[in-house]
């Protein structure tokens, strides 16, 4: 018998199986109840913790058999990873999904899965500063060629994307400023290049929007932020085609990011609220911009859709709300964000996303401050630029503590 910890000869584990829902019904509900295993769980309303390293072989195990529904080593799989797994593949309307010990994980070996030395990738360069670190630093390392596509003013997607990259890589809306890319016209061009498009769908989330029937082959998640909901857990997934899941699955089995149980457990209790926390986040969202924008000491408010007539199409197509994150660039530079941020008394000065708290931070100190001032001011980020992740507190509370503190600018 070959050892769990070191390599995987085994035939594949079948899927688990969960009691299906009528095709009828929606997200919310689906959330809630789309992950019933009754016979597993012990008729347990709430699944429970499987806590566990490694698990009891069966006598009748055998290669010729298969593996049928038998686990053998959480790092490869565990009860409470597929509970949470299945919600999200059912709100990405996706084969499979897999979970990652952090988002950072999930792309990493999404990417090291498909790509190898003297490959080419294809990048839109308004990233999540760790997730550019990784296209700028890691890969080249590795031999793999990267291409980077300015996304303030892109060429057409095909001109992009023209030669044969393995990998297109983008996010919509992107980290910090909110930029809106055209899924299908960018799935058109990474089907004509024979290439793969992966798409960061953390900041929409499922509720908003689904990359992946606009053309998307994997969409992956930070799920720490809205996925997890609360601030309390560190986690990430890749959803697609069972095919492209499988091969990351087995890929990054060495690799070790492996999500633990009780992070698990945390995610899929924060996934059955998530329908209601991002409506209340949209519009808190809404309710910010419509404020903000009119403010005088607000130099500049990025919000999905709102960079041109053609973003604002996109989001239009693709998007069925725009979510509560944005950007504001206030008076004063670094100075006036300064004086913001330690005006507010409702919103957390913090870095990160997606609760139920709302968060403010300054990108040039947190997320992309490994930048210089030159890259950021090309990608929008300037030194008066605030990065807004709205909660899920009272709208009216909301926009009472940001429009307070902006007045202490004047």
């Amino acid at each position: 018998m070959s050892d769990p910890s070191t390599t995987d000869p085994r035939p594949a584990r079948k899927g688990p199986t969960f009691e299906p829902l009528p095709e009828w019904v929606g997200l919310s509900t689906r959330l809630v109840h789309g992950a019933r295993r009754p016979d597993l769980n012990a008729g347990a309303v709430v699944p429970p913790i499987y806590q566990t390293s490694t698990y009891h072989y069966p006598a009748e195990f055998s290669e010729a058999n298969g593996r049928g529904d038998v686990h053998l080593y959480t790092r490869g799989d565990n009860p409470t990873h597929e509970v949470a797994e299945e919600l999200l593949r059912q709100s990405e309307g996706a084969e499979a999904a897999a979970v990652f010990a952090s988002g950072m994980g999930a792309i990493s070996g999404t990417l090291l899965t498909f790509l190898k030395a003297g490959d080419e990738v294809v990048v839109l360069d308004d990233l999540y500063g760790g997730t550019r670190r990784l296209f700028s630093d890691l890969l080249p390392g590795l031999g793999i060629r990267v291409r980077w596509v300015h996304t303030v003013r892109p060429d057409d997607p095909s001109v992009s994307v023209a030669g044969s990259p393995k990998i297109v890589f983008l996010e919509t809306p992107s980290n910090p400023v909110l930029h809106v890319h055209d899924l299908e016209a960018w799935s058109s061009a990474a089907d004509r290049a024979g290439a793969l498009l992966v798409v960061d769908n953390t900041f929409a989330t499922p509720v908003n929007q689904n990359p992946l029937t606009h053309g998307a082959d994997l969409v992956v998640h930070s799920a720490t932020k809205y996925l997890g909901g609360h601030s309390d857990l560190v986690a990430g997934a890749v959803v697609g085609p069972s095919e492209l899941v499988n091969r990351v699955r087995v890929g990054t089995l060495n690799l070790g990011s492996t999500l633990d149980p009780f992070a698990a457990f945390l995610l899929a209790r924060g996934m059955r609220t998530l329908s209601l926390r991002v409506a209340r986040q949209n519009l808190n969202g809404e309710r910010a911009v419509e404020s903000l924008a009119a403010h005088p000491r607000v130099r500049r408010v990025d919000y999905p859709g709102r960079a041109s007539a053609e973003e604002e199409a996109a989001a239009r197509r693709q998007m069925r709300g725009r979510g509560g994150l944005l950007a504001v660039t206030v008076d004063g530079g670094s100075e006036g964000v300064r004086r913001f941020l330690h005006a507010l008394r409702l919103v957390h000065v913090a870095s990160s996303l997606g609760g139920v708290e709302s968060l403010a931070s300054s990108p040039s100190e947190t997320s992309h401050r490994h930048l210089s001032a030159d890259e950021r001011s090309r990608l929008g980020i300037e030194p008066g630029t605030v990065r807004l992740a709205l909660g899920i507190e009272e709208p009216d509370d909301l926009v009472r503590d940001l429009t307070e503190a902006l007045d202490q600018l004047s």
